[in-house]
């Protein structure tokens, strides 16, 4: 994200003489009795649960785990990992995007394709985290087991593979359920029937900490919010005012906006097809019935303090700081919690029956499974839903704030190119509001609080603290070069970005060429984003067709695909004959597969081919960076 500048590496502690850490995992880990290294790619924190989960588990088994960013340690060392008896290591890896590693990942993923060490004698397993709805599904878990193999080190347990597009957490739980069992098969040992309840951290109560010492929202320095720094990334975002905040849509029962935020000042860059990530807050309602609920004063300034003191983890948000504040900035409390958080609960619910259905919840029997997904992932049971719903269940709130995983920043395609907006960063969003199976009325974190950022609260600026990520999704590098994007709904967004560039280019005298957009929402009077600016862009050649599908205007419903088959002579010829781009963006689970699909039969129709060469072709498209998605599910 930030760049490091001309600042020394060992100055910022990254170095390996550096004594502000240890880079040495293996040194770790003799010093502190542990044999089972549980290695994390994660970008939205799911990854570094699971590995946490498992470091945990190990204790069961006599063995003694840790979590480990393989950005914070040299995993050349993975070599010397003999030298520990009965050592072990497991790798949870997330995959990215287009089948990209996590940005923790990166120097590791780097590392692995370069590195011919030898892996003889290691012994390790995997489980990926990935979505099925995704091309590239699972890619980084695949790779680190085949080459972890390859290398020489010897696997113990079977690849696991997670589905976020189906039940991510019962995944991970039947592969966890059969990882232990070979295990303690490959090492000789056993279960030593000790429970896994075991607390982390301690609660440490401050009655008279100075209030200049206590954290109130930051995600790294203290006070890093009143005098901001660059180089602004995830753990320094800025502080961005909102100096628009307008509601895109004309009628229908939701609510799209268009918000663009102030970077002037930040030395933050970015270009056109890059994501804006913003750090929200939960909504105060929320917070403050958690607080009634468990009957604890939220503005008790408190630190969870690691009882591990060799981790790398001090604490598991910024501490010192209030529960208030931890609720609000650095907890999530709107997903439905995992089995493990309803496992650790239990132990507090007075009645044996609500006690019993917790730990069957979060057991790996068949009906416990059942009852999961359907009490709690199905119904969008939330924390606080679940404390209502199950009234002898009142933990501490301490224990609670433990178990809870941390707020995650929202990504967001961003809307304009920086070569119109230098100074201005503009998202495009849609609220997310639905009715849960028990009749509550769930709210999506970052989107409603979006909703209420306006430019002038009151005589007060309103921020959002934020940092552009880049991505892959790039303009071509030559101007001339014909581009196809196809982005319905707020699938738009980055083509706005691209549209606002092309203009730009063409008022610099440079040739342009073709520039072609399919867009799809349902009604033309309701929910036609950008309505205005995308005539006016047609009506200029900037854009030298607009396609739009209205799909609930007329009987039989229209989407982009429908638009892209009418037109499919025209797309085959910019594809094949113009080396056209092509760019897809929004919505993955259907949308962009049934858009790939549409090529699929362009391409094997006009190229006189079956189908499963016109799927080579459109792959060898992608390989080459003219088949691009932003897509989401």
């Amino acid at each position: 994200m930030g760049c490091l500048g001309s600042v020394p590496q060992e100055d910022l502690g990254l170095g390996r003489t550096s004594s502000v850490r240890e880079s040495s995992f293996i040194e770790k880990m003799k010093k502190t009795g542990k044999n089972i290294v549980v290695f994390y790619g994660s970008q939205t924190g799911t990854g570094e649960e699971f590995a946490n989960r498992l470091s945990k588990d190990a204790h069961r088994y006599g063995m003694r785990g840790m979590a480990a960013d393989p950005e914070e340690f040299e995993m050349a060392d993975l070599g010397r990992l003999t030298e520990i008896e009965n050592a072990l290591s497991v790798f949870c890896m997330a995959t990215y995007g287009e089948g990209d590693p996590t940005d923790n990942a990166q120097d590791f993923y780097d590392w692995l394709q370069e590195t011919d060490i030898d892996l003889t004698g290691l012994k390790y397993a995997v489980f990926g985290l990935g979505n099925k709805t995704y091309e590239h599904f699972n890619a980084m878990g695949k790779y680190v087991d085949k080459r972890l193999e390859e290398l020489g080190a010897e696997r113990i347990f079977e690849l696991g593979m997670g589905d976020d597009d189906g039940n991510l957490e019962e995944d991970f739980i039947t592969w966890r359920e059969q990882f232990w069992p070979a295990v303690c098969e490959h090492f000789g040992v056993e279960a030593t029937g000790e429970d896994s309840s075991i607390r982390q951290y301690e609660l440490v109560v401050h009655t008279d900490e100075n209030m200049n010492k206590v954290y109130t929202g930051e995600m790294g320095r203290l006070k890093s919010y009143e005098t901001q720094k660059p180089p602004f990334d995830a753990k320094n975002p800025f502080l961005a005012n909102v100096t628009v905040n307008r509601k895109l849509n004309e009628g229908g029962d939701r609510h799209l906006m268009h918000l663009e935020l102030d970077v002037t000042g930040s030395k933050i860059r970015y270009e056109s097809g890059d994501h804006v990530a913003v750090y929200p807050a939960n909504d105060t309602t929320l917070v403050n019935k958690l607080g009634e609920i468990l009957g604890t004063d939220l503005d008790t300034v408190i630190s969870l303090n690691n009882l591990d003191e060799e981790s790398n983890k001090k604490h598991p948000f910024p501490c010192p700081t209030t529960y208030r504040t931890a609720l609000t900035y650095y907890l999530d409390i709107t997903n439905p919690p995992r089995t493990n958080v309803l496992y650790e609960l239990a132990q507090y619910a007075t009645d044996p029956k609500e006690q019993e259905n917790l730990r069957k919840m979060a057991s790996s029997a068949q009906e416990g499974k059942a009852l999961y997904l359907s009490w709690v992932v199905e119904s969008r049971r939330n924390i606080l839903a679940i404390l209502e719903d199950i009234p002898s269940l009142r933990p501490p709130l301490d224990h609670l704030c433990e178990l809870l995983p941390r707020l995650q920043a929202r990504y967001y395609s961003i809307a304009s190119s920086s070569k119109v907006h230098p100074n201005s960063i503009h998202v495009c969003a849609v609220l997310v509001e639905y009715e849960t199976k028990t009749g509550r009325e769930n709210k999506g974190v970052a989107t409603n609080w979006l909703k209420n950022k306006h430019p002038s609260d009151n005589g007060h600026k309103s921020s959002v603290p934020m940092y552009v990520r880049k991505s892959q999704f790039r303009l071509p590098f030559k101007p001339s070069t014909p581009v196809i994007m196809i982005g319905p709904g707020t699938g738009i967004a980055p083509f706005m970005g691209f549209i606002q560039e092309r203009e730009w280019l063409k008022q610099q005298g440079k040739e342009v060429g073709e520039t072609v957009l399919y867009y799809g929402c349902r009604h033309e009077h309701e929910d036609y984003l950008y309505k205005d600016e995308l005539k006016r862009y047609h009506k200029d050649g900037v854009l030298t067709q607009l396609n739009v599908a209205f799909s609930r205007d007329q009987a039989q419903k229209v989407y982009v695909q429908n638009l892209l088959k009418n037109n499919k002579e025209m797309v085959w010829k910019l594809i094949h004959e113009d080396n056209a781009h092509i760019y897809v963006c929004g919505d993955a689970r259907n949308m962009a597969r049934d858009v790939q699909n549409t090529f699929y039969d362009i391409v094997a129709e006009y190229g006189k081919i079956d189908h499963a060469q016109a799927v080579d072709y459109i792959k060898k498209l992608m390989t080459k960076g003219r088949y691009s998605q932003d897509v989401w599910s």
